[in-house]
């Protein structure tokens, strides 16, 4: 899938044209499928695309970002977000600096700006250090995925990751492996490194509803039962419940 930020018409009191603000264009999402329209499809009708106002795209954003920084896990990887954001913001600073004079307009843009390229770093800053923290396991998850599932890395992501195990390994061998005896210079960093702590308690929000979603028994003599989240409700839960809701977008962490 192709995700393109909607580009509306100027307005002709928006000195900054199309991309001055993100959230002040009008809602509404045009996702289009098997659709002959050029601007929605490749002309094989092969391809998907979902089209946002920029509004919607940082929304996506935030929540792909308060996702990330409150997940005990690393999720799927939003690289089609991020690059749109980054053409955004990009676009969003051009228009800038061909503004003459002192605007009041040009100082909130640029405090918006700001704004959301610290979500936009944060986020990024978030899944590297998970990276760090679970290489292992996280390349082990890419490597095992089956073929049609969402990767979990970005190209960059899974370069680094990889790199970084490497750097590890050999950092490990120079250091220390090489002086020990030979039936112990080899280690498994699948077993030396922990990993994410799925069973670990989150904060979440509703955004569709769910029924009869299995929570796990908290106590031996406890049995499994079923729940109903109702739209907009927040809830104290633990994270393996509810990580496919996380990955669809029924609920939102906080």
């Amino acid at each position: 899938m192709q995700i393109h930020a909607a580009s509306p018409a100027p307005r002709p009191d928006v000195t900054l044209g199309v991309s001055s603000s993100w959230r002040e264009f009008g809602a509404g999402m045009a996702e289009s499928r098997d659709s002959p329209d050029p601007a929605g499809h490749d002309s094989d009708g092969g391809s998907e695309e979902l089209v946002l106002t920029p509004a919607q795209l940082i929304r996506s954003l935030e929540q792909a970002w308060l996702n990330e920084k409150f997940a005990p896990e690393l999720l799927e990887s939003k690289a089609e977000v991020v690059e749109c954001v980054m053409e955004q913001l990009e676009h969003m600073e051009s228009n800038l600096k061909r503004v003459k004079g002192v605007d009041l307009k040009v100082g909130i843009h640029r405090m918006e700006i700001e704004r959301i390229r610290y979500v936009l770093s944060s986020y990024l800053r978030c899944r590297l250090g998970k990276i760090e923290k679970f290489f292992p396991h996280v390349l082990e998850k890419e490597k095992s995925r089956a073929d049609g599932d969402p990767s979990i890395l970005s190209p960059e992501e899974f370069a680094f990751a990889k790199e970084y195990m490497a750097n590890t390994e050999s950092y490990l061998k120079s250091v220390a492996l090489k002086h020990m005896p030979p039936n112990l210079q080899k280690v498994d960093l699948l077993q030396a490194v922990p990993r994410p702590n799925l069973d670990s308690f989150v904060f979440l929000r509703v955004l569709e509803r769910q029924e009869n979603v299995l929570v796990e028994p908290e106590a031996d003599e406890q049995r499994e039962y079923t729940i109903d989240l109702e739209e907009g409700s927040q809830h104290l839960i633990r994270y393996k419940t509810i990580a496919p809701l996380v990955a669809s977008g029924a609920v939102q962490l906080i």
